[in-house]
């Protein structure tokens, strides 16, 4: 079986506009959580976690660009742009690109918005991630809820052990807009506080918006140093409910179960989880029950979700990427906002920055629609360890 690496990464947030400076101020629990007051958006404050648009556009401006892009387009070009440079791979068509998103340009469909209605396309947002950089062969897009990232990479992984590709790049991405804000605020679901994933006095998500990129290559040499091995991965369906997961947690357990099987681990060789976290009753209680289930409930547990928010279908990668230099770092990051289980099974939420000799780590995912993955990464024979 061919293996299959992750490697260069980048992230683009609230927190820094490379994985390095994100993967620091996560350490010294920084949150990228703020208050906004924009009547426009929603009628009341709400918390989220912005890129900083002048930054970005700095950034941005800095590749020359020479036709006008949206502001999601201009997060996904800044931050692929550092992992192909970073890579030095050249664009053949052996090299594919897979463009993962939530809603995508959906704030085209804006009244004020300058581009055409047609922007919101997810099509469109692919074709011109791929003009940009002039990939050879079209963009795969994917979007399937808040699993989007995570799944990319599962994708990518069957991708290259098909020997459809020697290496493929994921780009992933979601902004705030008010159609996205108004969509989850309907379902009574936004806080008006810093959210607080497992925590018994949690009231609700906060979103936030990010872009992240990472290269899937099945090349062992030149790779990043804190790239991982992909041992497995899974994705399961429980169409339990258009918004609400399943009561059991059976689409998630099935997910692990899965990719524990393809990985020949156990569940007492995981040395952390990477959680999906929401801060909502029923995600959190969902999967408390599932990891039960897969007896993991002593295995160390954060949710980032404190200090970016839920960046929707950029979660994943997000996640996966800073799971990647958690490992590399020997160090389990802090689950902010978390104080009280608030969950009615056993979970061991970080609460602590922590090091500890790390080697492998359990990353999931659950969206709308009953989606659930989990990818199961380990530490690449290259990368040493550090602290």
């Amino acid at each position: 079986m061919i293996k299959a690496y992750l490697s260069y990464n980048n992230i683009i947030s609230s927190l820094g506009f490379n994985s390095e400076s994100v993967v620091k101020n996560i350490h010294n629990e920084v949150s990228g959580l703020q208050l906004i007051k924009d009547n426009k958006a929603l009628p009341e404050p709400f918390y989220s976690a912005l890129i900083d648009s002048e930054a970005l556009e700095k950034a941005f401006l800095k590749l020359q660009p020479k036709t006008d892009y949206t502001r999601l387009e201009k997060m996904m070009i800044t931050s692929l742009n550092e992992v192909l440079q970073s890579s030095k791979i050249k664009l053949n068509d052996r090299v594919g690109l897979i463009v993962s998103t939530t809603k995508g340009n959906i704030d085209a469909l804006d009244k004020n918005n300058p581009f055409p209605k047609e922007r919101a396309y997810l099509s469109e947002l692919g074709k011109n991630i791929q003009e940009f950089f002039k990939f050879e062969n079209e963009a795969i897009v994917v979007s399937n809820a808040c699993v989007s990232g995570i799944l990319s990479v599962a994708i990518a992984k069957r991708y290259i052990q098909q020997n459809t590709y020697d290496h493929v790049f994921i780009v992933s991405g979601d902004v705030v807009t008010e159609f996205i804000l108004s969509g989850f605020n309907s379902f009574q679901a936004l806080s008006q506080e810093p959210c607080k994933p497992y925590d018994k006095n949690r009231t609700g998500i906060n979103i936030g918006e990010v872009a992240a990129s990472i290269l899937v290559t099945k090349s062992s040499e030149n790779l990043a140093k804190e790239a991982v091995e992909i041992l497995g991965e899974s994705s399961c369906n429980d169409a339990n409910h258009i918004s609400g997961p399943s009561r059991t947690g059976e689409g998630l357990y099935r997910s692990i179960k899965l990719a524990l099987d393809q990985a020949n681990l156990t569940a007492q060789e995981i040395d952390y989880i990477s959680a999906h976290g929401t801060a909502t009753m029923f995600n959190d209680e969902m999967e408390a029950i599932a990891f039960n289930r897969m007896q993991l409930q002593k295995v160390p547990l954060n949710s980032l979700k404190g200090y970016f928010g839920h960046t929707l279908g950029a979660s994943g990668l997000l996640e996966t990427i800073v799971g990647m230099h958690s490992l590399y770092n020997n160090t389990l990051y802090v689950s902010k906002g978390f104080d009280t289980i608030g969950v009615t099974k056993p979970i061991n939420v970080i609460t602590k920055t922590t090091s500890r000799e790390l080697k492998t780590f359990l990353k999931t995912a659950s969206g709308f629609g009953g989606c659930n993955t989990a990818i199961i990464l380990k530490k690449s024979n290259q990368t040493k360890n550090h602290v």
